[in-house]
């Protein structure tokens, strides 16, 4: 059973820059589709950034330019880097892996990310 481990959120004021990693486990084989969801307060789960194995990356409108998604397939780990963090992007950060391809989805616990103003 695949498992997803998530470090790296935390209090960061507006401007400043966190890295988000996410670990999975359970598995001998690459993940195809891995990715970043986030949900604040009130507010539905959308996705932040996704990353195939591949390489192909695809970004919300809302953190293109700010954020980068990549992954290390070898060890099945997605990482996140947030430059440029505005107060809006508070929310608690969720790591998504699998899809249709891979027969199976699985979400992390999520990690809290707090922008001050």
């Amino acid at each position: 059973q695949v498992q997803l481990v998530e470090s790296g959120g935390g209090l960061v004021q507006a401007g400043g820059s966190l890295r988000l990693s996410c670990a999975a486990s359970g598995t001998d084989f690459s993940i195809n589709d891995m990715g970043w969801y986030r949900q604040a307060p009130g507010k539905q789960r959308e996705l932040v950034a996704t990353i195939t194995n591949g390489g192909t990356t695809h970004y919300a409108d809302s953190v293109k330019g700010r954020f980068t998604i990549s992954r290390d397939n070898l060890e099945n780990t997605v990482y996140l880097q947030m430059n440029s963090l505005k107060p809006e992007d508070t929310a608690v950060y969720y790591c998504n892996a699998g899809g249709p391809l891979d027969g199976y989805v699985v979400w992390g616990q999520g990690t809290q990310v707090t922008v001050s103003s």
